[in-house]
This record gives C-alpha cells, sequence and structure tokens, in this order.
C-alpha cells in the first residue's frame, strides 16, 4: 500500500519538470490550503453528525435517520439550510466587528494545522517551534469572542463573552505547562520531532511516562473548547446562547464549525504528543499508512470528548474557576517538575 507521502513527491517532481521553482511553490501553498480546508470542512460536518448520532445512543433514541443512509446527509442539509438564512445584524451593533468576529474565529481554527503532522511526511510545514505555534494561534479564538459579544450591543452576549474569555485564558495556563512533560522528554518543540521520539512500539509512548500531564491536558482542553462539563459559555440558566446570540446564518454556523474543528484540534494535539502521533503501536502493522493511525487515535480522543459531554453535568462558573487554578494547576507544576527530575536522574 503506497504512503501518500509518495504520491505527494512524484505529483511535485512532476509539476517541477516545466514549472519554475517561484510558480511551483504558489500552486503548492494553494493546492495545501485547500486541501487542509476541505478536509477540516468535510470532518466538521463528520463530527456534527457523530455527535447526534452518539447522543441518541447514550439516550436511548436513533437519532437522525430520514437524510441519506442513517442520516449522514443531515449535517450537509443543515449546511445548505444555515448558507440560505438571512444574515441578521443588529442596528446598534459594532457592524466592523460584529462581521470579522466569526471569521477571525473560523481563520485561527485552519492555522493552527500549519505544523500538524497528519502522516509521516504529511505536514505543511514543520515549524521547530511547533507546538509553541499552535498554543499561541489558538489563542486568538479568546479575541474572536470578546469581540462577538462586545460588538453585538446586548449585555448578555457581552456577559457570555467575558465569561468564555475568562475560561478559556484560566484553562490555557494548565493547558500549556501540561505539554511541557512531552516537550521535556522530546528535548524539542517540534511536532515532528516529538512523534519520532515514540517510535518503535506502544511502549515508547509518551503516555507512559506522562499518564499526569495526560490526564491534565485533557481536562484542560475540555474545557478549552467548551465542552461539558466545562460549557459554561452556553450561558443556558441565561436562556441565551451565551457571545454568539446575536448571530444567524452561515456566522453563526462559522461559529458552531469552529468548535468542532477546534475539538479535533485537541484531540490531534494529545495524539501527536501522547499518544505516538502517526506511529503504530507494534512494528508489524507499520504496513497501515501513517495517516491512518493519526485519525484513528485522534477520531478515539473525539470520541472520549463526546462520552463526557453526554455523561456529566455541568459545572457551576466559581466551580469550573476554583478547579483550574486550585487544582489544575499546582497539579501542572507539580508534574513538571518531576519530570524534570527524573530526566535528570535517568537519562
Amino acid at each position: 500500500m503506497f504512503e501518500l507521502e509518495g504520491i505527494f513527491s512524484a505529483v511535485g517532481d512532476f509539476l517541477a519538470s516545466f514549472l519554475g521553482a517561484p510558480l511551483l511553490q504558489i500552486v503548492s501553498i494553494i493546492a495545501v490550503a485547500g486541501v487542509v480546508i476541505g478536509f477540516l470542512m468535510v470532518l466538521a460536518l463528520f463530527l456534527v453528525w457523530w455527535e447526534r448520532k452518539l447522543s441518541a445512543d447514550f439516550q436511548v433514541r436513533i437519532g437522525p435517520m430520514r437524510t441519506g443512509p442513517h442520516g449522514v446527509l443531515q449535517t450537509i442539509a443543515d449546511a445548505l439550510k444555515l448558507l440560505q438564512k438571512e444574515d441578521i445584524v443588529p442596528l446598534t451593533a459594532d457592524k466592523k466587528v460584529f462581521f470579522w468576529a466569526p471569521v477571525i474565529c473560523f481563520v485561527t481554527c485552519f492555522l493552527a494545522y500549519i505544523c500538524m503532522p497528519f502522516g509521516k511526511g504529511l505536514i505543511v510545514r514543520d515549524l521547530n517551534i511547533g507546538i509553541l505555534y499552535i498554543v499561541a494561534i489558538t489563542t486568538f479564538t479568546v479575541i474572536s469572542l470578546l469581540m462577538a459579544g462586545w460588538a453585538s450591543n446586548n449585555k448578555y452576549s457581552l456577559l457570555g463573552g467575558m465569561r468564555s474569555a475568562a475560561q478559556i485564558i484560566s484553562y490555557e495556563v494548565p493547558l500549556s505547562l501540561s505539554l511541557l512533560g512531552a516537550v521535556m522528554l522530546a528535548q524539542s518543540l517540534s511536532m515532528v520531532t516529538i512523534v519520532q521520539g515514540q517510535g518503535g512500539s506502544f511502549l515508547h509512548w509518551y503516555i507512559w511516562r506522562q499518564p499526569l500531564g495526560f490526564l491534565l491536558y485533557v481536562t484542560a482542553a475540555t474545557a478549552e473548547v467548551n465542552r461539558t462539563p466545562f460549557d459554561i459559555p452556553e450561558a443556558e440558566q441565561e436562556l441565551v446562547a451565551g457571545y454568539n446570540i446575536e448571530y444567524s446564518g452561515m456566522k453563526f454556523a462559522m461559529f458552531f464549525l469552529a468548535e468542532f474543528i477546534n475539538m479535533f484540534t485537541v484531540c490531534a494535539i494529545a495524539a501527536t504528543l501522547f499518544l505516538g502521533g502517526w506511529n503504530p503501536p507494534f512494528e508489524f502493522l507499520s504496513f497501515i499508512p501513517s495517516w491512518v493511525w493519526f485519525l484513528g487515535k485522534s477520531l478515539f480522543l473525539v470520541f472520549i470528548l463526546m462520552w463526557f459531554r453526554w455523561t456529566y453535568p455541568r459545572l457551576r462558573v466559581d466551580q469550573l474557576m476554583a478547579f483550574a487554578w486550585k487544582f489544575l494547576l499546582p497539579l501542572a507544576f507539580l508534574n513538571i517538575i518531576v519530570t524534570g527530575f527524573l530526566i535528570y536522574l535517568f537519562e
């Protein structure tokens, strides 16, 4: 079975034979961007359908069934419906900020995939500060949520935006610290180098040497993407949707799809840093394409987050903030100290 890396290399050599280097680079950038955007759009639609089916299974229902086999076309129908919805902008809203808020949120989701290794050789750019770049670029989501809440000129939207920003900023600290254990073991910030350090068998995966770091990351990442039991921004206690209450049509859909893409992003990061990335659990399974292992591990973690959502109740906002600062943060520092001490003793 051929690896996609070899196919892309052959196509690149073929195009380079009659295109100049500058033009080939421009064409390559546009093509890769189109492939990544297309993949993530299809993935977001699939995740929406998958969560609806899983929630139905957990609640002993059948979920969407009428549109396509087992309702597989339901999310496509929903997307087409949102495309036809009227774009309503409040008269008193700051129209420029109101417009750019969902755009920034949506674009930020894609920028994180510049240095995400989908498989062996399947990476847009292997940055030497890859994980630092991903953590930095995803924080732009905070800005978009604040923009949406403030520009709507609605006190409930503003309250939802402030609450979302407070939650994301608070959980960003233990999340970033939980990643440092894997970085210390690999002695690199490059996503590819971190994956290569976990080659061989599943016993070399960093989850065995960073069990606490993995649990801290999954917990903080669940809050980062506003998933239950940390989905305080939904603001059901106010009978509104939070920061996006004034949005409709595709602008609302951009926030909605960005949430699912971000969920896959945090799971892909966990699969890369703790579960060996594209590496198979055993060497004799290396005949299976590397991207299959990466997607399989990432989607398994997505399933775990969906399982959380339909199992646990929502925390109060005071419990949520206290959990981040009084529980996760001290454990994250403890994990770094213990990891550094063990590396000093045994490596």
